[in-house]
């Protein structure tokens, strides 16, 4: 009887967790179909920014990159590149050193990673005193494209108060497969929905892996670059928010990024996101879930149900289950209609929400 009714508080955990998460991103969709989207007031555009670029082997798509920056309409002798050549054997520093561009070269086959290449990019900038001569930073990954406006329309967010900002982020290959539409329609999601009811409500919006901006001071507070998870961009994130910034969205700053084009990259890049989310919720969940007791932090109540391994519990409750029918402790029939029960309830959900 004891362990039916440990098995029975399980399931009631994860319908509060499951059932709260889906409600509140069912509400997110529908503010976002009907409440208009935050616009920012005209801005003097005298902000001088660094760009940050970690590049291994992108000598064929970088230069698309950095000819999009120097095309804005924001004075481009207000925006530095600096590229960091992560461990490159191909040409990726030579294209970019002829674009007029600053590139510090990096070779280290023991920390690796875009974190480990950020850090040491920044770290240079300080040593050298470089760092402050910008007022913010931009964070890109070397095959996006940016719209003509991008600067133009994150400086006018920037300059209304925002010292942490993500932007809309679109795809440049959206239509060459179901693979590739699939993770565009996701990053269309986030922005359109996720990021833009997040702004209305004045809850704090997650930063994606490229198409963010941070200020001089935040930088400062993090002594460089300090993040070096498996989602380095969701550890800002949380880091960020547990600090007390709210990470502002500027839906009119678009950027296209490209997306995996084979099952196989997808799962890959899913998976590395798992285990990513996972590390990040070790590190930084009980702190957020802290946070959003004793402080009644929306942001942080929003980002615990995100960060909350729904996921996790399932497989345990699932095991559990399977364990217990095997040693006798409880019957099969019991667990098979549990597990029918939460197939469709997670099938039922995926649908409404794609309904929406």
């Amino acid at each position: 009887m004891a362990l039916m009714t440990l098995l029975t508080v399980l399931d009631i955990l994860l319908v509060i967790v499951g059932g709260a998460g889906m409600v509140y991103q069912g509400l997110c969709i529908v503010m976002s179909l009907f409440a208009k989207p935050v616009r920012f007031p005209d801005a003097p555009m005298t902000n001088r920014y660094a760009v940050l670029i970690s590049a291994r082997n992108e000598e064929n798509v970088i230069g698309n990159l950095i000819d999009s920056i120097q095309a804005q309409t924001y004075p481009t002798g207000l925006i530095d590149i600096w590229l960091v050549a992560d461990n490159c054997t191909d040409n990726t520093a030579e294209v970019v050193r002829a674009r007029g561009c600053h590139v510090i070269e990096r070779h280290n086959l023991e920390l690796v990673g875009k974190g480990y290449a950020l850090t040491y990019l920044l770290n240079h900038m300080l040593d050298t005193g470089a760092a402050d001569d910008y007022e913010a930073y931009f964070v890109f990954d070397a095959d996006n494209k940016l719209d003509k406006h991008y600067f133009e329309e994150m400086n006018k967010a920037f300059c209304s108060g925002f010292r942490i900002l993500t932007s809309y982020r679109n795809s440049v290959n959206l239509a060459d497969n179901w693979v590739s539409s699939g993770s565009a329609l996701w990053f269309i999601r986030e922005s359109r929905f996720l990021s833009n009811s997040r702004m209305i409500l004045g809850s704090s919006c997650h930063v994606g892996g490229t198409g963010f901006m941070f200020s001089r001071d935040v930088m400062k507070r993090n002594r460089g670059w300090k993040f070096h998870l498996l989602t380095e961009d969701f550890e800002f994130t949380m880091d960020s928010i547990l600090h007390g910034d709210r990470i502002g969205y500027c839906g009119n700053a678009i950027l296209y990024d490209e997306q995996p084009v084979t099952f196989a990259q997808s799962w890959r890049q899913r998976l590395r996101w798992s285990k990513g989310f996972l590390q990040v919720f070790r590190y930084y969940g009980p702190a957020l879930l802290k946070r959003a007791v004793r402080e009644r932090d929306f942001s942080c109540i929003d980002f615990t149900l995100m960060l909350c391994p729904f996921t996790v519990l399932g497989v345990i409750r699932v095991i559990m289950g399977v364990l217990f029918a095997a040693f006798g402790f409880v019957s099969w029939p019991s667990q098979l209609q549990s597990l029918l029960g939460w197939s469709n309830g997670i099938v039922t959900s995926v649908l409404g929400l794609m309904a929406l």
